[in-house]
C-alpha cells in the first residue's frame, strides 16, 4: 500500500476496538474449493476472538469449523468519505468446554436468527489488519472533488 493513498493502517487495539462498535461482519471461507462470504452478526470475546452463535446443524458450522477463515467488519460514510475495514484471520473452532459455553450463554452474541441447538463457534485472532480511510482526502493533501 502506498504511504499516499488515503488510507492509514490501524493497529491491533485499534481494530478490535472498531470491530465492537458494528453488530454485523462477514465471515470468508472456502466452499467446494472456492471462496464463499457471508454476513452474519457477531460478537468479540476479551481476547479479541470473533465470536458466533449459531445452529449445531448449519451449512456455515459445517463449512468452517477447524478451517482457516477471514472474518470482515467495516464502516463506512459515504458523505464524508471515511471508513474503515478490519480483517481477522484465524482457525474456526467449536466451542466444546461445558463451562465457556455457559459463559457465552450469558455474555456471548445473541443469534438474529434463533435456532434450537445453538453453538459457538470461535475465531481465534491469529491475524489482525485494518486500514482506515482519511475522510474526503488524500495523505497528498488532494481535496476530493464532493
Amino acid at each position: 500500500m502506498d504511504a499516499n493513498d488515503g488510507f492509514r493502517e490501524l493497529s491491533r487495539h485499534e481494530c478490535l476496538r472498531l470491530m465492537a462498535q458494528v453488530p454485523v461482519g462477514r465471515i470468508v471461507f472456502t466452499r467446494r474449493a472456492l471462496p464463499a462470504v457471508r454476513p452474519v452478526n457477531f460478537g468479540l470475546d476479551a481476547d479479541g476472538s470473533v465470536l458466533l452463535r449459531t445452529s449445531v446443524t448449519s451449512e456455515l458450522v459445517g463449512a468452517i469449523v477447524g478451517a482457516v477463515v477471514a472474518f470482515e467488519a467495516d464502516a463506512f460514510d459515504s458523505r464524508t468519505r471515511a471508513g474503515w475495514s478490519v480483517v481477522i484471520t484465524g482457525t474456526a473452532a467449536l466451542v466444546t468446554d461445558p463451562a465457556e459455553h455457559n459463559r457465552l450463554l450469558r455474555e456471548g452474541p445473541r443469534s438474529w436468527a434463533p435456532a434450537p441447538h445453538e453453538v459457538f463457534v470461535r475465531v481465534a485472532p491469529e491475524l489482525v489488519t485494518g486500514r482506515e480511510l482519511t475522510g474526503g482526502r488524500t495523505l497528498y493533501g488532494v481535496e476530493l472533488p464532493s
